[in-house]
């Protein structure tokens, strides 16, 4: 849901090295957008699970933040509806949206879980604007892709937080299930002959504002994958939101939109590589438990309350622990109250 709470360290002390770019597919999320627009069936009268209103709102995005997590969800509907139940089966309109008492923080959540013979977990996308005791307000934004133990494939995440009109934090990567160190098949499969590396490298040669962001808890860095990009993006020296648009637009979701792809391409339509027996499958399950645990320790119970007070917080919080036993969250990549 991207309301996990874990503190970071200060800004990073060196940018991203130069490498040369890598050129993406052709497939554009605008594309997709585009398509859903001139079609004379409107999104709704589409088999889009996904598409709970109140998450499509986005209202307090920049106009290309709001654009990029429309697209993605748009691609995700697009190649996976069949794959997926309503989210209205799981989540009710009083967890759909929701607010604190004064409405200065707000919040949407949207869970659809796999049907059976689909390879995915569950989907869960969301959008939290959260008031700040300094003033002003945080957007996070988050999707997240997670898939059963029947497949070894990893599994997806994207967050954008935009913390001021000129700063934000980029965090996009598929997650290991796996150790790369004892299954070098597993890293050359899903990360070298993939080309997220080059990915990573082009954020960095593209965008000379992204820095690297280094968490300050050490079970988080281990958590991500090698070519995981974790940066964040500050629009100094006179810098404007035009600048954070403009990066977010030409160089953000180009490359969200093509893990994504790689993503649904790879783990998800492939399958990944079905889990030998029963021992294996233990050990994806008990791996994925760890983290929903370590989710749960980090913050999450006592960060929902804070920003949401203890009635909507317990009612939003009962959803997720009662569908996924215990919540699969990995960052919200900044403390709110810092």
């Amino acid at each position: 849901m991207g309301t996990m709470i874990l503190p970071l360290c200060s800004h990073p002390h060196a940018s991203l090295s130069s490498y040369s770019t890598l050129p993406l597919k052709q497939i554009s999320i605008r594309k997709i957008r585009n398509s859903v627009r001139a079609s004379s069936i409107t999104p709704f009268e589409m088999e889009q699970p996904m598409r709970g209103r109140a998450l499509m709102e986005f209202p307090h995005l920049l106009a290309p933040h709001k654009d990029l997590m429309v697209g993605l969800i748009s691609a995700l509907d697009k190649r996976l509806h069949r794959h997926l139940l309503p989210s209205s089966a799981t989540v009710p309109p009083d967890a759909e949206y929701y607010q604190n008492q004064s409405g200065a923080s707000q919040g949407s959540l949207c869970i659809n879980r796999g049907v059976d013979s689909s390879p995915i977990d569950f989907i869960l996308a969301s959008w939290l604007h959260l008031s700040l005791p300094t003033g002003g307000a945080m957007n996070i934004t988050n999707i997240q892709g997670y898939l059963k133990s029947s497949t070894d494939a990893p599994h997806f995440q994207f967050e954008l937080v935009q913390c001021s009109p000129t700063y934000f934090i980029f965090f996009l990567d598929l997650i290991p299930r796996k150790d790369l160190v004892l299954n070098p098949d597993y890293l050359k499969t899903y990360y070298e002959d993939s080309q997220l590396e080059a990915l990573r490298k082009q954020l960095g040669t593209q965008v000379v504002e992204a820095k690297p962001y280094f968490s300050s808890s050490l079970y988080f860095r281990n958590v991500v994958s090698p070519t995981g990009i974790v940066v964040s993006i500050t629009c100094e020296d006179g810098g404007t939101a035009g600048r954070a648009e403009e990066i977010i637009r030409d160089n953000i979701e180009p490359i969200a939109n093509e893990v994504l792809e790689i993503w649904m391409d790879s783990c998800v339509c492939k399958g990944g590589t079905t889990t030998a027996g029963e021992n294996e499958r233990d050990q994806l399950e008990k791996r994925d438990r760890m983290i929903k645990s370590r989710a749960i320790e980090m913050d999450l119970s006592s960060s929902m309350p804070i920003q949401f007070g203890q009635e909507v917080a317990d009612r939003v919080l009962g959803i997720i622990r009662g569908v996924f036993r215990i919540m699969f969250s990995l960052i919200l990549l900044i403390d709110p109250f810092m």
